[in-house]
């Protein structure tokens, strides 16, 4: 499964405050909570933003609470893969559950914002004009989570077929 999309590039310690601020979370509208994803380190980002685009980020990625808001709002937004160096793990689980990919790997100081990538999630090879990493690549049951949209929907295809 390749994704390519533009950099986004995000620091360390990017928590689920930053990711979706609470004064949103009595939003169930995926769309809404969209509209304010990262918006207190990049207002624009949620108009700016192209559906296929992926983040890239430091250490700790979604750290802070265990709002499963936060990978629906990255999502919503069209966003199909976030890179870090790590991620929190509670985070990390919370994002496949909904569908949302992650890989492990360290590019931060490799890539520029605006970068175009390519990510081969199940191989974990990762291209950014001439670089070229190799993370750790999902496993094929997380990438099965996420081709059917995160795990409710997993769940519903297993028990009808």
């Amino acid at each position: 499964m390749i994704l390519k999309g533009k950099i986004w590039k995000f620091g360390d310690n990017i928590d689920t405050d930053i990711i979706i601020p609470a004064q949103y979370l009595a939003h169930t509208d995926p769309k809404v909570l969209g509209s304010h994803c990262m918006e207190p380190v990049a207002p624009n980002f949620p108009r700016e933003v192209k559906a296929g685009d992926i983040i890239v980020s430091g250490t700790n990625f979604g750290c802070g609470s265990s709002r499963e808001h936060a990978p629906i709002a990255i999502t919503a937004l069209g966003i199909p893969l976030v890179i870090a160096k790590t991620f929190a793990r509670i985070f990390y689980r919370n994002a496949f559950n909904k569908g949302l990919a992650l890989l492990e790997a360290d590019i931060y100081d490799l890539v520029r914002n605006g970068d175009e990538i390519e990510v081969d999630i199940t191989t974990g090879i990762i291209r950014c004009g001439t670089k070229e990493v190799t993370a750790k690549p999902i496993p094929p049951f997380m990438v099965e989570l996420i081709n059917e949209g995160g795990l409710i929907n997993y769940l519903k295809k297993k028990l009808e077929g």
